[in-house]
């Protein structure tokens, strides 16, 4: 980088200490931002990056450096996005169950579509990639098929198929020892379907909802990536880092 410069190294570091000293100034108006996705990603043991995008630009709209993911941490800044303008009709979100509850208490009207990705994965997880039992292998087909429906036909034969399903094998699940692991692992899976069914399809009925958090995973991981080369920053460095980098970023400097 010196050579590219013409700086020294010395230098260098001079100049990306000051701008991380820094903070970029960018406004957003919230009011126009129907369509947004949320997501968290941790980068250290007390730091957690909550974070939004807005659906349509893929610009990060708001962000915030907090302790851990949690209501006591999202629901003020949830109602401080609230007082500046934000009233979205749709946030695709992973689930967190308790960043949901303070959604709903801060925009009880906005529909809250589950990232099928996040249930696909977490069912699968539960059900282990060799279930054994044959009503965990079947579930586990079934899933696998979610986060490719594309159609109001694909999702009947999604649910019709979790029906019979649960119609083929609920006195099997009632019939296993509450002990072991197969039954713990099918009734995890039973309750994350159902909790989840009523919000898993609003995008098939609106093309501008996602139905993933995909996009503010790959923004996530990108940054993560590229913080790498500046691994050791200071907790207020690092804050600044990711202020400059979503900056940036939605400024289309990179």
């Amino acid at each position: 980088m010196h050579k590219l410069s013409g700086h020294s190294p010395f230098k260098l570091k001079q100049i990306k200490n000051y701008w991380l000293h820094q903070n970029p100034k960018e406004q957003f108006n919230y009011r126009k931002y129907k369509y947004i996705i949320y997501d968290a990603t941790y980068f250290h043991k007390d730091g957690c990056l909550i974070n939004i995008m807005d659906a349509l630009t893929q610009n990060i709209i708001a962000h915030s450096y907090v302790n851990r993911e949690s209501f006591n941490f999202a629901h003020p800044w949830f109602l401080q996005l609230k007082e500046q303008g934000l009233k979205p009709r749709y946030i695709t979100t992973d689930g967190e169950r308790s960043i949901m509850r303070a959604m709903k208490l801060v925009w009880p009207k906005t529909k809250l579509q589950r990232c099928l990705f996040h249930i696909q994965r977490e069912g699968m997880r539960w059900l282990r990639t060799y279930p054994k039992t044959q009503a965990g292998k079947e579930l586990r087909f079934i899933l696998s098929k979610l986060s490719w429906i594309k159609n109001i036909k694909e999702r009947n034969c999604f649910i019709k198929a979790y029906k019979q399903w649960l119609d083929k094998y609920k006195d099997f699940v009632k019939s296993l020892p509450r002990d072991k692991i197969e039954f713990k692992d099918l009734k995890r899976t039973i309750a994350l379907i159902n909790n989840a069914l009523p919000d898993m399809f609003f995008y098939l009925n609106n093309n501008l909802v996602h139905a993933t958090t995909n996009a503010l995973e790959g923004f996530h991981s990108r940054l993560k990536t590229d913080y790498q080369r500046h691994r050791g920053l200071t907790k207020e460095h690092r804050i600044n880092y990711i202020n400059w980098y979503c900056f940036l970023k939605n400024n289309n400097n990179f």
